[in-house]
């Protein structure tokens, strides 16, 4: 955000600041020690001397006052000393200013910080502390004037100039830096604040909200860090009792809120937890009692619904979310919040056009958000996709990605419905939208209003965004194990009633894919194993905050896998029913103690207990070969250091030897299909050796552990092909289109060997493909997929291409040949 003035404010500015005359602005020494002893914590005796200090500090205790919720109190002592020109009236007339915006009458509000603006801009010689106060007039006008934001900057920067030490000065504009959106900003402000007030905790908040809104993991030290040096900051217990929230560990989240609101009972932010909480565990009561508490610090409380919205949408309960959005709107209209939140998630559901029109009004009322700006812009580009339908989905696309997505993205989908179906005996209700986008920033803001998502796929249950093969390099991701992964969670989201917690829906999502049977999905790696002997990974009961509060940045790609590994145990101990019935006993209402005790039999300590010896038995071997790792340092063991072995021995061409030392790598370890393990260095052995079915024995534990192994489907393939496996080779260069759809080559292979194997439905496939890949001779694409069809049986299709081809181009030797052999053949479809 660019701090910027309204008109004339810095001219203004200029007439009313003499830095020289700074220390004779500043406060009186006891108002700063009331202000003192509260920011340390200590407001009892903050209180206690404000009262002592008279008419004189009858604001610094109305602050006081605030700070503890007694807001009707407080209101009172700011109105006599602004009506008496008492001490700090001019804080006196902002903080009324603010008190009536938070109780939602925002037209005397308004009244009160024109009258207050006006006057500064009007004035002479405004003290350090007055130009704060009018900065916060500014910051108030701003609820419905967005550029007032940006002359409270310049007066905040002003007040700063004037008096280096008033740290409210820079703290109020770095938080209206973030609340604007700008967190480089906002940083440097807090930053700024802390080299004149070391360990001030409302900059060490502060600093600890922009992590939070950057989703740095340091945030929640931070937010302890701040409540350590006071330990009655309300922000810092409501920011701990959000990310709880967020992590779903709902007992922890209401314990942190009403810590919050034992010291200020008027933190909205604190009702709107509980009341999250409360309707999120089914508390009836508990939520009723959070909505009138609401209530009567704002009649119309659209920050309590919104928060409720918000939390709904981050446990992934979208209808719910559009729900709370509306009961936030009809609170209040112009509530940019409410707006945004409602807009988002009628997106999440399909109401485009509903979903939309919210947004513009939430920009229109708020320009500086760039989640809606980035979203309307998306919105846009969207209109310029088509719609590809199949019997049960409706896949948005480029329009020039549409050929190819209907030839192979729609059967994949019906296929996974189908085995989905089966498994879960759950039917989602059709069409389901799958939005397919070729830009990667595009997706992540399709998911989260700005670019920088890490994932490949956003679920929202019965709408799903993903990126499309072109967004990424070839070879990074596999866009069909995405597409499966996302859709899995439109069945168990949907089973649940979209109640299911992230790190069941996300296993059984990860084990879906593995059982794909393409050699998609996470499989167990060095570093996995390393990180789980060493203790990085968290236990079952705790493992949601591996998804929403990673400690290191692999430990949530590591947790999806962990997870689905305890899906397998489940399943493998307790059958597939006992799936279904946790998913339902979820949609029942029940939490994750209670589905454990109804449908396992057990809590889950003793899970934990039960999932770490089932892991270490599972991985025994490779467990016992490879170091515990804490996440410092290289990777150490018995197995990576007899592949080490093994490499030198194969690079200096002493094959008989390195195919020796590899094997017994090999035993180590002997699931590791990754491409630095000891199966994909024998696999070059043998082929250095001529010993071509080894190498594709080898080649396939690569290419059944790692969905994205490009290299090692090719040359699987090839080493088929030279075996004389076609039906191999064919698979292979199958996956390889999951992970480099966009290779003409690729296609003409696979047609080349399909067509030798007499498989013609698959060459009508591949040739379909080539088409639509917009090859430079279209003409013989046309000719080749007509001949295809042919050989096919489907001669009505076949000479309706070669007419098309020869309608091009008429002396087309080849098409001419063909059509001739259809009429002679007689018509219709064999």
């Amino acid at each position: 955000m660019s701090r910027l003035a309204w008109p004339g404010i810095l001219l203004l500015l200029g007439s009313l600041v003499t830095p020289g005359a700074a220390c004779a602005q500043r406060e009186q020494a006891p108002e700063r020690q009331v202000a003192a002893l509260a920011e340390r914590g200590h407001v009892a005796e903050a209180e206690a001397m404000a009262r002592a200090g008279g008419a004189s500090l009858s604001v610094a205790l109305g602050d006081i006052l605030v700070l503890s919720g007694r807001l009707a109190e407080a209101e009172l002592l700011y109105a006599v000393a602004v009506r008496d020109h008492l001490p700090s009236y001019r804080s006196a007339e902002a903080s009324l200013a603010e008190l009536a915006a938070r109780h939602g009458r925002l037209a005397e509000a308004n009244t009160r910080a024109i009258a207050l603006t006006r006057a500064f801009e009007q004035g002479t010689r405004w003290s350090a502390p007055d130009q704060v106060a009018a900065a916060r007039g500014y910051v108030v006008l701003g609820l419905t004037d967005p550029q007032a934001a940006h002359a409270a900057l310049t007066v905040f920067d002003a007040a700063a100039a004037l008096d280096s030490s008033n740290i409210d000065a820079r703290v109020l504009a770095a938080n209206l830096l973030l609340d604007k959106y700008n967190g480089p900003d906002a940083v440097e402000t807090f930053k700024s604040a802390l080299t004149i007030a070391p360990n001030n905790p409302r900059a060490l908040l502060g600093l600890a909200m922009v992590q939070a809104f950057e989703g740095n993991p340091a945030a929640a030290p931070g937010a302890q860090r701040a409540l350590a040096q006071n330990p009655s900051l309300v922000g810092a217990h409501l920011l701990l009792a959000r990310f709880n929230l967020e992590a779903e560990a709902y007992d922890s989240a209401a314990a942190g809120a009403r810590r919050a609101l034992a010291i200020d009972s008027s933190a909205m932010q604190g009702w709107g937890i509980l009341g999250s909480v409360s309707w999120l565990v089914g508390d009836s009561a508990g939520y009723r009692s959070a909505r009138v508490h609401a209530e009567r610090i704002n009649p119309q409380p659209a920050e309590f619904f919104s928060a409720i919205a918000e939390a709904a949408a981050r446990q992934r309960r979208y209808d719910d979310a559009v729900r709370f959005g509306r009961l936030a709107v009809a609170a209040d209209s112009t509530s940019a919040p409410g707006l945004t939140v409602l807009g988002n998630n009628e997106l999440r559901t399909g109401a485009m056009d509903s979903g939309r029109s919210h947004i513009d009004r939430a920009f229109a009322i708020d320009p500086f958000n760039l989640w809606n700006k980035n979203t309307l812009d998306l919105l846009d580009q969207l209109k310029q996709y088509v719609t590809v339908a199949t019997p049960r989905f409706q896949i948005v696309v480029p329009k020039d990605e549409a050929d190819y997505y209907r030839i192979y993205l729609g059967p994949l989908l019906e296929q996974a419905y189908d085995q989905f179906a089966a498994r879960y005996e759950y039917r989602p209700a059709a069409p389901i939208r799958i939005e397919m986008f070729r830009n990667h920033a595009d997706f992540s803001v399709r998911g989260i209003g700005l670019a920088g998502l890490g994932a490949l796929g956003v679920s929202f249950g019965r709408v799903l965004a993903l990126d499309g093969p072109a967004a990424r390099p070839a070879g990074e991701f596999n866009y069909g194990s995405t597409a499966w992964h996302e859709l899995a969670h439109t069945f168990t989201l949907g089973l649940s009633d979209h109640r299911v917690p992230r790190w069941l829906s996300e296993g059984l999502s990860v084990l879906e894919e593995r059982r794909a049977g393409r050699g998609w999905g996470a499989n167990a790696t060095v570093d996995f194993l390393a990180s789980y002997k060493g203790g990085r990974l968290l236990p079952v009961s705790r493992i949601n905050d591996g998804f929403v509060r990673p400690a290191f940045p692999e430990q949530v790609t590591m947790s999806y896998y962990q997870a689905s590994l305890i899906c397998e145990m489940i399943e493998a101990e307790r059958g597939p029913t006992a799936i279904r019935d946790m998913l339902r006993g979820y949609a029942e209402g029940l939490d994750t103690r209670a589905v454990f005790a109804k449908v396992l039999q057990t809590t889950p300590a003793a899970f934990d207990q039960r999932f770490d010896g089932w892991f270490r038995k599972r991985f025994a071997v490779a467990l016992e070969n490879i170091d515990a790792w804490d996440g410092t340092g290289p990777l150490g063991g018995t197995y990576l250091a007899a592949v080490a072995d093994g490499v030198v021995l194969l690079k200096a061409a002493h094959f008989d030897s390195a195919r020796v030392v590899l094997a017994r790598a090999q035993q180590l370890f002997p699931g590791d299909g990754s491409t630095d393990g000891a199966a994909w260095y024998l696999a070059q052995v043998a082929y250095a050796q001529g010993d071509f079915a080894t190498e594709a024995t080898e080649l396939a534990q690569v290419t059944s552990h790692d969905e994205t192994a490009m290299e090692a489907n090719a040359k699987e393939s090839e080493a088929r092909e030279r075996e004389g496996d076609l039906p191999g080779a064919m698979a292979a260069l199958d996956r390889l289109l999951w992970i480099a759809p966009y290779n003409d080559s690729t296609h003409l292979h696979l047609a080349d060997l399909a067509e030798r194997a007499g498989d013609w439905a698959r060459v009508v496939r591949e040739r379909r493909g080539i088409l639509a890949l917009n090859p430079t001779d279209r003409l013989e694409a046309r000719y080749q997929l007509a001949r295809a069809l042919a050989k096919a049986g489907h001669r009505e299709e076949a000479r309706r291409e070669v007419l098309q081809v020869l309608e091009a181009a008429p002396g087309f030797e080849k098409a001419q040949t063909l059509l001739l052999e259809l009429r002679g053949s007689g018509g219709g479809n064999q």
